[in-house]
């Protein structure tokens, strides 16, 4: 067995549904510590959701007299919840194999990424003992919660502590087809929205004496259906924006409501602003002469790497492992990038196929877990002799 797929088989045996990281990151400090690590576990939240954190870092030899660059390792360790058990072919936190797949809760997110991380660390620092690049682990048991207590407070005291980050690759899961074909090298925004439309209720059969909120929000929604909030770019997508929930009425076939509320988002690219999207949308009830209020909601500001020495890094190394060409790509979720992004210049993610995240009966594919390993590793040999 291989020291990738040893170490996936023991993170996977550990049961970290979110925000439990269920011994996960102690197993890494183990591994991390006796290679000059400095680890420091950053503990957040309220007692009924306390989130465990791991800061790592390995310093590098100064180059120039100038500090070396540090590339920052970032995922979580906690995963999603299994969903009916009986539905599982073999139990989640029981790693299985069936036909050259590894199964199990977190096989493909992403607990895999994290044990090719740490084994082309160590590999990389067998055989360089003293890199002109200095290394570290961000780690979080809160990715698949709320995100309030993981990257963010972590990223927050770094911040504080003036902790300079040059670059960092996320494991999260962005192949498509096979392993290395799509890096993520930015992300869509999202801000969402909860809008009351207020009318005023009555009986059906007087509606003179009423006023219909749906009937009243439906030129506006046709409106925001058709603007074109922006036309994106090279590198994302235009903006969208798309209701999730609409709500109007009592049950009543014969009542005229008096609300109607629309749960809304909008995934935008770094053409617009979040603050400029909100501007746009209120100015545009108000052109309708709606009476309404309005929540906002921001989940996460875009990012964007531009191709630049990280980008060059990890493609040079999916090429020489792989043969690929691989495709940048801003498509998807949102991910922890977002908050690393603000203090960090050069981001990507990068890890095996998605396709079973989440699901039932998640699975990696075990062939692909040493290139994945050889690729983070390759990055890093680049990254150290740029």
């Amino acid at each position: 067995m291989s020291a990738t797929l040893y170490l996936t088989e023991q993170l996977i045996s550990r049961a970290s549904v979110t925000p439990d990281d269920a011994g996960c990151q102690a197993l890494l400090e183990a591994r991390l510590a006796p290679l000059g690590f400095v680890c420091e576990t950053i503990v957040s939240g309220p007692d009924d959701f306390r989130v465990t954190n791991l800061w790592a870092k390995f310093t590098g030899t100064a180059r120039a007299g100038k500090p070396a660059p540090t590339l920052v390792f970032a995922g979580h360790t906690d995963v999603v919840p299994t969903g009916p058990l009986d539905q599982w072919t073999t139990p989640p936190f029981s790693p299985s194999h069936r036909n050259g797949l590894l199964y199990g809760r977190g096989a493909a997110d992403m607990k895999s990424s994290i044990a090719a991380m740490v084994v082309a660390v160590e590999e990389f620092l067998a055989n360089t003992p003293k890199p002109a690049l200095s290394i570290a682990f961000l780690i979080t048991s809160d990715e698949e919660g709320p995100s309030r207590d993981g990257t963010l407070v972590v990223c927050k005291q770094l911040q504080a502590r003036g902790e300079v980050l040059d670059y960092c690759i996320v494991g999260e899961p962005t192949s498509v087809d096979q392993l290395g074909d799509m890096i993520k090298n930015g992300r869509r925004g999202t801000l969402s929205g909860k809008l009351r439309v207020k009318g005023v209720q009555g009986h059906i059969a007087y509606p003179h004496l009423a006023k219909n909120p749906v009937h009243l929000f439906a030129p506006a929604l046709a409106e925001l259906v058709a603007t074109d909030w922006d036309r994106g770019n090279a590198f994302f997508q235009p903006t969208s924006w798309q209701v999730s929930n609409i709500h109007g009425g009592t049950g009543a076939s014969n009542v005229i409501p008096g609300e109607l509320v629309v749960d809304f988002n909008f995934r935008f690219s770094t053409e617009s602003t979040a603050d400029g999207l909100k501007q746009r949308l209120e100015a545009l009830l108000h052109k309708h002469g709606l009476d309404f209020s309005l929540q906002w909601t921001l989940g996460g500001e875009p990012f964007l790497t531009v191709p630049g020495a990280l980008v060059e890094a990890v493609r040079g190394a999916i090429a020489a492992e792989t043969g690929l060409q691989t495709e940048l790509s801003t498509t998807g979720g949102t991910s922890d990038g977002r908050f690393i992004a603000k203090m960090c210049p050069q981001l990507i993610e990068f890890g095996p196929i998605n396709a079973s995240i989440h699901k039932i009966d998640e699975h990696v594919l075990v062939s692909s877990l040493d290139p994945l390993k050889n690729i983070y590793k390759g990055t890093l040999e680049r990254l150290a002799s740029a």
